[in-house]
């Protein structure tokens, strides 16, 4: 199948001939949709906590976070281009001399851009623009207004003007304050000095495109000072880039490979899912994961925080009592009274399904069985209620071996066509705003290996085009839904303060992105 070229380009890579094929065969056999057993809800797999248990985990982190090594890590790869999809169709569709912006929209059904142009000067960049456009523009004050909004879009978006749809989301215009604008960069360190630092230090650790780190590192010493003394916290603030050996094979829709004009394979970068190998190079006792898009203007950041620490405080509270335990299971004189009350924890607090047979068990196997369930990494996850907003959610999920687990399912793995697993799906109460605390490392101190708690089933095969050509491509088990299948899973409900991403222009006019 492979020219010694191919095997050339593969190896450079970082990848094998021999991983290359095994994804082939993904392609060629299919990879199975998840099996929902039901949703998680309250009680059911969701903790809801009140007011004073949330109070009791807040101090607990307070009280010994100083002890322990936390890093906040900031999926940030992305470009801003999916925030302005409507107006690049807007740019390419709208002839000003032709039709009025109102008819184009009422054409078109873009209600989007009817929002952004009456909360136009709200928005973080409209004096940015403005400025801007006096430079190519000379005559847009005696235009019609039509002509404006033109005239704005195209200087906000075109490649030779500000070309804010090719910027890293990170770095755009979010928030205006009285005195400077805020990206979301600047706003993450912010909070992380509230929940993610120790000793008045916080590491950030975020996954860019190796494209922009220079951008990235002129921000951060523009800002630094003024973050650190407004915050009295040292930053240190790290990069990495998604590797090239989590690229995964293009092929053709027979599944043979996809070859570009100069006969050269095609790779893809494989989805969030490629960025478990950088959580993987990190050292932390926590690790905070947040993306890079749900930040908040000031005065909602303790709100924010809060919750932050009351998930981190779990995680301590949980992880301390698992690694009693795993040391006491190294001691011969276990008694059959621990072993029950082991059993119940686990069942009980770290929502695993404990087998039927159990019981059966020799003694020996016993020990070996809670070992194994205890010994993972173990993550907390906040959970919001549906309001309706896109994305996975909690479930439980079965697997072929018979045995259930807590997961973060996105719709695209659930079987739409199958009236079970579609009622599962709509009876779902929770969604994952992707607000995630993970302790790393085992009883000893020692980081885990992450990528042994894959599953690999849950890769996603997606249909994309190149050059005109219709392919397949293979996207890697996400990062937070099969890349963390086998962790310990704790889902706690938060309130919606705590997820306000910006997945388009407009949602910078939202309350929580809106200074005044």
């Amino acid at each position: 199948m492979f020219s010694e070229k191919d095997i050339n380009q593969i190896l450079n890579k970082g990848l094998t001939v021999n991983k290359i094929i095994k994804q082939i065969e993904l392609f060629k056999t299919g990879l199975p949709f998840i099996n929902l057993e039901s949703a998680a809800t309250i009680q059911n797999g969701i903790l809801q906590l009140s007011e004073s248990e949330k109070q009791a985990y807040i101090n607990l982190f307070d009280s010994k976070r100083n002890k322990h090594s936390i890093i906040k890590f900031v999926p940030a790869s992305g470009a801003a281009t999916r925030m302005f999809k409507s107006f690049f169709s807007f740019i390419e569709d709208y002839n000003p001399d032709q039709e009025t912006v109102n008819a184009y929209i009422n054409r078109t059904k873009e209600s989007l851009l009817a929002v952004f142009f009456v909360g136009l000067e709200k928005l973080p960049f409209y004096n940015i623009v403005l400025n801007k456009i006096k430079d190519i523009y000379p005559d847009y004050h005696q235009s019609s207004t039509d002509m404006q909004r033109y005239m704005f879009v195209k200087t906000m978006l075109d490649p030779d003007k500000l070309n804010f749809g090719f910027y890293p989301k990170g770095l755009l215009p979010f928030h205006k304050y009285k005195e400077h604008i805020a990206t979301a960069f600047e706003e993450h360190l912010f909070e992380a000095a509230l929940y993610a630092s120790t000793n008045n230090k916080a590491h950030l650790h975020y996954t860019i495109s190796e494209k922009y780190k220079d951008i990235f590192d002129d921000e951060f010493k523009k800002i630094q000072t003024i973050v650190e003394r407004k915050t009295n916290t040292r930053f240190e603030i790290s990069f990495s880039y998604q590797k090239e050996a989590t690229d995964t094979i293009a092929v053709t829709e027979d599944n043979q490979p996809f070859r570009l004009e100069d006969g050269s394979l095609l790779f893809r970068p494989s989805g969030h899912g490629a960025l478990l190998s950088n959580l993987n190079d990190l050292d932390a006792d926590i690790i905070f994961i947040k993306n890079i898009d749900n930040v908040v203007v000031f005065k909602y950041e303790n709100d924010v925080s809060e919750y932050k620490k009351m998930l981190a405080g779990i995680l301590m509270d949980i992880q301390s009592q698992a690694f009693e335990y795993l040391r006491l299971l190294e001691s011969q004189t276990i008694s059959e009274n621990t072993i029950v009350e082991i059993a119940n924890f686990l069942s009980n607090k770290m929502n695993v399904v404990i087998s039927s047979e159990f019981e059966k068990y020799a003694k020996e196997y016993q020990i070996d069985y809670l070992r194994d369930k205890l010994n993972r990494p173990i993550r907390v996850c906040g959970m919001v209620k549906n309001e309706g907003e896109p994305g996975g959610g909690p479930f439980w999920v079965k697997e072929e071996s018979g045995q259930v687990s807590l997961q973060i399912v996105e719709s695209a793995q659930i079987n739409k066509k199958d009236k079970h697993q579609k009622d599962i799906l709509k009876n779902a109460t929770h969604f994952n705003p992707v607000d995630l605390v993970c302790g790393i490392k085992d009883y000893q101190g020692n980081p885990f290996n992450l990528e042994s708690f894959i599953d690999h089933k849950t890769a996603f095969i997606t249909m994309k085009t190149k050059t005109g050509k219709d392919l397949k491509a293979l996207e890697l088990p996400g990062l937070w839904n099969g890349s963390m299948a086998n962790w310990n899973t704790i889902f706690v409900e938060v309130p919606l303060i705590t997820f306000n991403p910006v997945k388009t222009v407009t949602d910078l006019l939202k309350p929580t992105h809106q200074v005044q």
